[in-house]
């Protein structure tokens, strides 16, 4: 039985290539004899640039660029035949805030990966989209690829309260000739009630009676930059980093979509019996661009049977069969929540023993 693996990351306790892995170790447990396929994957988010390196080979560039709040910290940039990959997360990720500080992060860290990318010989960059601990809108970004404006842009959102004019001509320039994508499947725009503060600046630390204040100084600067495109579905991909790369004339692709392609998945799915994919949480946000979402449309297309391991499964029968997905397993109600977080790869590989019980032939 040939078994495809194609697993995300599993958020705070193990990246999609050690989530894998582990799969792959317990399923082989069991199932010695099935040959497995591995193809870790990413939306966009952290590990966007491991997982591609995985795939695609390449040469990875080290560089250190500022963190959110400023300290050095290191990152690296995938070079593949004149295209760039970056992982926004590797500068300015929620891992590196804590929950803490948004409110006078930044995003400058991303442009100066963006600059290394350039002064590589980069023509074409894509620029992973997700986990990021800041809200600036992406001005840090603008900042550092030559922007100026009549405020502070490397300094977090707070400045932004009195913006009223950004120039772009000096990071368009920098920018001249190279393609840019932005990678991913966060459909939030910039502001509103379904914008990037609103969305998602609870998990990054903003008090709940700060969302409208965070939420009015993106206004500001969506008014300072282009207003139209503040209403655009990804604007506020990343705390609106979305928005700064539209800003900069930078296309939108799926994330998860653009991985599968350059990993080969369709053509993997299709030589599989079987397809495994995963998260930390398999819950109803799984429906909106994540991996086993994209992974099961992948697994429908061929004709295979898709089953999901997770650390969580928070949704029901009908609606994993909505996304396409046959079964869903959880670390959490096999093993319990507190092995699934002191063990997270061998209580997973306990999981996938498990399920191989059931779905090896």
């Amino acid at each position: 039985m040939r078994v495809l693996v194609a697993p995300d990351k599993f958020a705070g306790t193990l990246t999609a290539v050690e989530a894998a892995e582990a799969i792959a170790a317990g399923w082989r447990r069991r199932a010695p004899d099935d040959v497995l396929d591995l193809a870790p994957l990413s939306d966009g988010g952290p590990g966007f640039v491991d997982v591609l390196h995985a795939a695609l080979g390449g040469d990875l560039l080290a560089v250190t660029v500022p963190g959110p709040h400023g300290a050095p910290t290191p990152a690296t940039v995938l070079l593949v035949e004149g295209t760039a990959y970056v992982e926004s997360a590797q500068a300015c990720g929620l891992h590196l805030t804590g929950r803490q500080g948004a409110e006078a992060a930044g995003t400058a860290g991303v442009g100066h990966l963006l600059r290394a990318a350039v002064a590589a010989g980069a023509r074409r960059i894509v620029v992973g989209l997700g986990g990021s601990g800041t809200n600036d809108g992406g001005a840090g970004l603008l900042s550092a690829l030559g922007a100026s404006a009549d405020v502070r842009l490397d300094a977090g959102p707070l400045p932004l309260v009195d913006v009223t004019h950004v120039d772009l001509a000096p990071a368009r320039a920098l920018l001249d000739g190279v393609e840019l994508v932005a990678a991913s499947d966060v459909d939030a725009t910039l502001t509103g009630l379904f914008g990037a503060t609103r969305t998602f600046g609870p998990q990054k630390g903003i008090a709940e009676e700060r969302l409208p204040v965070l939420d009015a100084l993106l206004e500001q600067l969506a008014v300072a930059v282009d207003r139209r495109l503040a209403l655009e579905k990804g604007a506020g991909a990343a705390g609106g980093l979305g928005f700064a790369l539209l800003a900069l004339g930078a296309r939108r692709e799926p994330g998860i979509g653009l991985v599968a392609d350059a990993v080969g998945l369709a053509e993997r799915a299709a030589a599989a019996d079987l397809v495994l994919t995963g998260e930390g949480a398999f819950d109803f946000s799984s429906r909106t661009g994540k991996v086993p979402a994209g992974v099961a449309e992948v697994a429908a297309a061929a004709l295979r049977p898709c089953v999901a391991l997770a650390g969580r499964v928070d949704v029901g029968a009908r609606e994993m069969r909505a996304l396409g997905v046959e079964s869903a397993y959880g670390m959490v109600d096999v093993v319990g929540e507190e092995r699934s977080f002191a063990d997270p790869a061998g209580s997973l590989a306990y999981l996938a023993e498990r399920v191989a019980r059931s779905w090896s032939s």
